[in-house]
């Protein structure tokens, strides 16, 4: 018989969720969905990983359930927002102060040869 959602062939090894882990409580799940077992690559993997299931769940999701797993969305944003915070943020290069460092343009040296015909 023939899937008939795309979403039922995908497979991914990028994050790890215990079973049964979506039936819990908002808490436990973003907690989990955040830290480096569920989600080696950081809690934005884990907000992925819940958008899909939400999304995958769609009409046959209880309302009840959709709720406490829309609750775990929020809780998971706000661990990303502090970590974002808590990275240090990247300088860019700097750059030289000296002023007699500036760049001349190199002169093209084209010659030009012309043959009479």
């Amino acid at each position: 018989m023939a899937t008939k959602k795309w979403s039922a062939t995908v497979s991914t090894d990028s994050t790890h969720p215990d079973k049964g882990l979506f039936n819990r409580s908002p808490a436990v799940i973003a907690k989990a969905l955040a830290s480096k077992k569920v989600s080696p690559k950081g809690p934005a993997s884990g907000m992925r990983m819940l958008n899909f299931y939400i999304n995958r769940a769609g009409k046959n999701l209880p309302e009840s359930r959709h709720a406490a797993l829309e609750k775990a969305k929020t809780i998971l944003s706000g661990i990303i927002a502090d970590q974002k915070k808590q990275t240090p943020k990247k300088t860019a290069a700097r750059k030289s102060t000296r002023k007699d460092t500036k760049k001349t343009p190199k002169k093209a040296a084209a010659k030009t040869t012309t043959k009479a015909a």
